[in-house]
């Protein structure tokens, strides 16, 4: 394997030293502290926050709940195509606040209207509520950009990263036989697709990588409360036909979930869905989130999803 980056890996070392330290005072995991931590970590090495000419917050409601979103315009006078993004943080953490450099980045790199989803949380709102959220937000999109007065193109990427990238993998799957395509293309960052835990990599990389095994099994948890089948509810195991999306997806070689999105790779060629993947080998999982740390490696990753959502418009 491919040596950890080295800033990534000193980093690494004083974290897990701090959570031996917390585990040793009786530290057990919680919504909030789930919610705190990647907060945290995004604020401090998130630091650079592009300024945009348009940014507005606004609700799109499709009957069962209005789900906010906020809508970065990197151009307010021209048409653009439109990215969903639905954040990671294993269905439990997470948001637009959290994730707005994030997006704003995006929308700079790919010259989209990029749109982030404040889906709904568990364990306060366990599966499949944040997934509801996120279909109707897709099937009603288009109105609330119109009232707003967005200039755009209706074609659509949905890119979601670690949990998000589970939701939107999710949302393709239940989209995939409409009779009008809704989603173009998907983008899968880290992508958790396998909820019953079963790919090598979830047990060859279990600790010390700063998403544990047991800290996965504890979202799923949060996330599935009333017995669900999981893996019914995986993308991964769910009905793959061509009438998916063309698909990108980013892994990391310290994931403990690469396993899973490279078997989903696999089935989506075996399908004859056009998908390309892009390995980061010496990152760690989230490591959008620690941009100051390897920026060159999150320029190309951005560069890598503004690339594949262009050769859509070409």
């Amino acid at each position: 394997m491919t040596a950890l980056n080295a800033q990534l890996e000193d980093w690494l070392e004083r974290l897990n030293r701090l959570v031996a330290q917390q585990r040793a005072q009786g530290s057990t995991p919680t919504a909030v502290n789930a919610r705190e931590g990647l907060a945290n970590m995004t604020a401090t090495l998130v630091t650079a926050r592009p300024t945009l000419p348009r940014v507005v917050d606004a609700l799109v409601d499709g009957g069962r709940y209005p789900v906010p979103v906020r809508i970065y315009d990197p151009a307010p006078e021209q048409d653009k195509a439109v990215c969903l993004y639905i954040h990671g943080g294993g269905h439990t953490a997470g948001g637009i606040t959290v994730y707005d450099p994030i997006c704003r980045k995006l929308a700079v790199a790919s010259q989209r209207l990029v749109v982030s989803v404040e889906y709904r949380l568990a364990p306060e709102c366990p599966y499949p509520q944040g997934l509801q959220d996120c279909v109707d937000v897709v099937r009603h999109l288009w109105p609330t950009l119109d009232d707003k007065g967005f200039w755009y193109q209706p074609e659509l990427a949905v890119a979601g990263d670690s949990g998000g990238g589970a939701l939107t993998a999710t949302l393709c799957a239940e989209l995939q036989h409409e009779e009008e395509a809704l989603v173009q293309q998907q983008i899968l960052i880290y992508p958790n697709l396998d909820y019953t835990l079963s790919y090598p990599s979830i047990h060859e990389l279990a600790s010390g990588y700063l998403l544990e095994r047991e800290r996965i099994r504890w979202y799923y948890d949060q996330y599935f409360q009333k017995g669900e089948d999981r893996a019914a509810a995986s993308p991964l195991y769910m009905p793959i036909t061509p009438g998916l999306p063309e698909t990108l997806i980013i892994t990391a070689g310290f994931c403990p979930l690469k396993d899973e999105a490279i078997a989903y790779r696999d089935a989506l060629q075996k399908e004859g869905v056009r998908c390309t993947h892009r390995h980061f080998p010496t990152l760690l999982h989230a490591f959008l989130n620690m941009e100051d740390l390897v920026e060159a490696d999150c320029a190309e990753a951005y560069r890598t999803m503004a690339a594949f959502m262009r050769r859509r418009a070409d």
